[in-house]
């Protein structure tokens, strides 16, 4: 079951430090669940890794392509997690030309497991992974969540159904 709030959790990512020069110019920043939620709008989508089929071709880009309409609509970020590292999620970003949705890395998975959406997709060679879902998240409350059917380990393969930017759209527009 899905908790009514959203888990306390302190996410290890990497940030921009216009001080540091070179080409590697990331330090890492602690973020917690509190500065991600606490009074603000957010919608946060997860799925089960970068680089992989759907979530590159079309759960990722489509919440980017629908940013703006987000924002207009009173959402204060739009955050796609992943149990990937920050550095698998930086790269991911810049391969898919991301220049508008938060990247937050769940390197450990500790986001997913308190949320009761970490699944094993070992027989794919995945490891733990997320399932795949987008939340709308209101000062902390979750106050709706669009999973994809059929949770459970090892799935041969988990579409983009109900957690799409369309469906997210379509309920703010309707509140």
């Amino acid at each position: 079951m899905t908790p009514a709030q959203v888990p306390e959790v302190t996410f290890h990512t990497r940030v921009r430090n216009p001080d540091l020069a070179g080409p590697n110019p990331f330090e890492w920043r602690d973020v917690t669940t509190d500065e991600l939620f606490a009074g603000r709008r957010v919608v946060l989508f997860a799925l089960p890794g970068a680089f992989t089929p759907a979530c590159s071709e079309s759960h990722l880009p489509g919440f980017e392509a629908a940013y703006d309409s987000f924002i207009d609509l009173g959402i204060d970020e739009v955050i796609c997690l992943s149990v990937n590292d920050a550095f698998t999620m930086h790269q991911w970003a810049k391969a898919q030309n991301i220049n508008k949705i938060r990247m937050l890395p769940d390197g450990n998975g500790d986001f997913s497991r308190l949320m009761g959406m970490l699944v094993d997709r070992s027989a794919q060679g995945m490891g733990l992974r997320s399932w795949r879902y987008a939340m709308l998240v209101e000062d902390r409350q979750i106050t709706a969540l669009f999973a994809e059917p059929g949770l459970r380990d090892n799935p041969p393969g988990v579409p983009v159904l109900r957690s799409d930017a369309a469906t997210m759209l379509a309920h703010l527009q309707n509140r």
